[in-house]
């Protein structure tokens, strides 16, 4: 048969060129929705590394350096008249710290209802600050009593050279302040000691400072129960 005119062999092939193309169409969508789905699969693989990985900066709100909440409120008192390097009750002052019986306290201070910070850099002469994980840690460029603060987050940390029993109102006499019922640093008024939760009713001064133990001093009135402490976040 004549293909002039457009005849229907003509027709054939250009119904053959169309439903080609047609496919090609269907395979090239196909093939972009293919490729869409496996880039939302690979970012969403990378979201999942990204969030295994690196915590939600809100799940460690509130916490500094060493892991523990850092305590608000104005600072008890400065470190600028604390020890400058001279042994304090049988305490000295060493260039590195040591790491032989290495243990963690923490103090917190209400004075009239109201938290008072203990600052870092407590035995810790001549600090040099740092940022860590959001907050402020300090090592010394001279030289580390054996009970020394890091942050401002209450710890106290007792590092000896032997095993033995330090107290709270050694820490008070490395950081040159005074301690007893009646006082806290420059606060006066009644002292109403808790040690982890319970109330301690002898001098403040000779509590002693044990692996993660909780110690309260509320200096006046109202009297803040006891607070506890979390440590679960902490390496200490």
């Amino acid at each position: 048969m004549s293909t002039r005119g457009g005849g229907p062999d003509r027709r054939g092939v250009r119904a053959k060129v169309e439903a080609q193309r047609a496919a090609e169409r269907r395979a090239e969508r196909r093939r972009r929705v293919l490729l869409a789905a496996g880039a939302v699969v690979v970012v969403g693989g990378i979201v999942a590394v990204i969030v295994v990985n690196f915590p939600s900066s809100s799940s460690s709100s509130g916490l500094g350096p060493e892991g523990m909440a850092l305590q608000t409120g104005p600072q008890l008192a400065s470190v600028s008249s604390a020890a400058s390097g001279q042994t304090v009750d049988g305490i000295s002052c060493d260039s590195s710290e040591q790491v032989a019986y290495h243990i963690h306290s923490h103090l917190a201070v209400y004075v009239n209802g109201q938290q008072h910070s203990i600052p870092y850099g407590v035995g810790v002469v001549e600090p040099v600050p740092s940022t860590v994980n959001g907050g402020t840690f300090v090592s010394a460029s001279q030289c580390y009593y054996w009970l020394h603060t890091h942050a401002q987050d209450g710890i106290i940390h007792v590092e000896s050279p032997s095993q033995k029993q330090y107290t709270l109102g050694q820490f008070f006499d490395i950081w040159k302040q005074p301690l007893s019922t009646g006082q806290v640093g420059p606060a006066s008024g009644h002292v109403t000691a808790y040690v982890n939760g319970k109330a301690f009713t002898g001098d403040p001064r000779t509590i002693t400072l044990q692996p993660h133990e909780d110690i309260q001093l509320d200096v006046g009135t109202p009297v803040v129960p006891p607070q506890s402490v979390d440590w679960s976040h902490a390496q200490l």
